[in-house]
């Protein structure tokens, strides 16, 4: 390797950085997607603790939860985050609402928590890996990983594991509580929990992804695919159009030797 290559490597290594960090930016939202996380659970638990009124905390995290997708609309921005944490947040309210318990609005959020840590760790055991299934679109190569790709297999099932396993220890700190504490020391738990364990994930999948090699891009290999066929079809027609033409000319030099 000389000299001359290294540049040319740590540019393609930077370069794989920035996609696999704008990929996963895309795929969790970024800052304004944990704000529309965090937000909803933090005005319910501030008002219930100021007030105790659970019907006006539940409204008041079901209005800002469906203000946060208008502004989305107002931007025309991606609303696949705000339109889930508006569900999440109504079945919140529906189930605190039917039990009228304020602790049941963490409960639907809880379960979804839960059953992601179980989704992450099943799909990784049965070598579909759900970070994989997640990130491959946005990547632009689908599933061409499971097995065009091992390296990348490799690491979407690590990040995989780390979410399972991270989400599994946010799981067993929030279940007790559930059972133990008061609404106010739950929430403010909960609330506390929404980012550190989502930056950690996030970061492991950064530093997995980072190492793994570059994604097999199968959409640009159908564009190039499309493009070969059809110019072999302007070629086999330019072929045809030309012995056409050669069939013909004999029938015409022979008009003119007769004449």
């Amino acid at each position: 390797m000389t000299s001359l290559d290294k540049p040319t490597e740590q540019t393609e290594a930077d370069d794989a950085r920035a996609v696999t960090e704008a990929a996963l930016f895309e795929a969790f939202g970024g800052v304004r997607g944990m704000i529309e996380t965090v937000l909803p659970g933090l005005l319910f638990v501030t008002i219930f603790t100021l007030n105790n009124d659970l019907h006006m905390s539940a409204i008041a995290a079901l209005a800002v939860s469906l203000v946060l997708v208008v502004v989305r609309l107002v931007m025309k921005d991606t609303v696949k985050h705000a339109f889930s944490g508006v569900f999440g947040v109504a079945f919140g309210v529906v189930f605190a609402m039917m039990t009228d318990n304020a602790k049941n609005f963490y409960l639907p959020g809880m379960l979804y928590t839960l059953g992601l840590a179980l989704a992450y760790i099943v799909t990784s055991l049965a070598g579909v890996p759900l970070i994989g299934l997640i990130l491959g679109p946005v990547f632009k190569e689908n599933l061409s990983w499971r097995t065009r790709n091992p390296g990348r297999k490799k690491a979407y099932t690590k990040a995989s594991y780390a979410w399972g396993l991270i989400l599994l220890a946010k799981s067993a700190i929030l279940f007790p509580l559930y059972w133990w504490a008061d609404t106010e020391q739950l929430g403010w738990v909960l609330v506390t929990l929404k980012i550190p364990p989502f930056l950690l994930a996030v970061w492991l999948t950064w530093v997995f992804l980072a190492k793994a090699p570059a994604p097999i891009d199968v959409f640009a290999e159908m564009e190039a695919a499309e493009q070969a066929e059809k110019e072999r079809e302007e070629r086999a027609k330019a072929e045809r159009e030309a012995l056409g033409g050669d069939a013909a000319d004999p029938a015409q030099s022979g008009r003119h030797r007769k004449g």
